[in-house]
């Protein structure tokens, strides 16, 4: 469950469609492969604090669409066996004058092992480096425990992030979400919402990032896995090729 690939189709979406159109039709198609020492959701660690090896494909047209999938390994708990979270995703993005939008659908994906699928619906609206983006559960596969709303809207984050180009190539990017709602306590297994928070430096596909949350170690022993209360100190490589 990543939030930057959307970011990142979003930016190729917005850009070729701000292009206008023309005669002929244009469309992108490009592949992502990245390796990090942590996988961070949402201020949570995905692979118990370990590493891991993420890849994805990208289409783009003029027109606004995009479409793509995304994977990666990931560990919610010490003794787990090894699984994988597989990403679907499609949605509209463009600009007017110098605000730029996106909505789209999210479908994440997990093996029989992790048994927690799920759908997000998001929007999203940027202007000048800032952007704001709401995702709101669709559906899922999961169980659903007494007293406990796992319908549409069951589960909600709000993301609120501004990016800034020191030099090219060069982007210090500052982030704060907030995540709450009966699924989202279900599938991180806690029992109340959470603040999450993070700041990053990315130069060449490398990227440099410390992330947080408000959590103070004292939530149930299901979400003791993740350290909640620590910071998170990541870095990791990505490459981008246009096929």
């Amino acid at each position: 469950m990543k939030t930057t690939f959307l970011h990142r189709v979003t930016f190729v979406a917005v850009a070729v469609s701000s292009l206008g159109f023309s005669a002929h039709s244009v469309a992108e198609v490009t592949a992502n492969a990245s390796v990090t020492n942590n996988y961070i959701w949402r201020g949570l660690t995905q692979t118990t604090n370990e590493a891991a090896v993420q890849g994805g494909l990208d289409y783009a047209h003029d027109s606004g669409f995009y479409a793509g999938t995304w994977v990666s390994n990931v560990q919610f708990a010490a003794d787990d066996v090894y699984s994988y979270e597989h990403d679907l995703y499609f949605g509209f993005s463009g600009q007017a004058r110098e605000v730029s939008y996106d909505i789209g659908y999210l479908y994440y994906n997990y093996d029989t092992e992790a048994e927690f699928d799920f759908a997000e619906v998001y929007a999203s609206v940027g202007y000048a480096g800032a952007s704001a983006t709401v995702y709101v559960l669709a559906h899922t596969e999961a169980d659903e425990a007494p007293g406990q709303d796992f319908g549409f809207g069951g589960s909600t984050y709000v993301s609120l992030d501004y990016a800034i180009e020191l030099r090219p190539g060069t982007e210090v990017a500052l982030h704060a979400g907030h995540h709450q709602g009966d699924f989202a306590e279900a599938f991180n297994g806690l029992t109340e919402s959470y603040n999450d928070w993070a700041l990053s430096l990315s130069q060449q596909g490398f990227t440099l990032a410390v992330s947080g949350t408000d959590m103070d170690g004292s939530e149930p022993a299901a979400a003791t896995a993740y350290t909640n209360d620590d910071l998170k100190f990541t870095v990791s490589y990505s490459v981008d090729i246009q096929l």
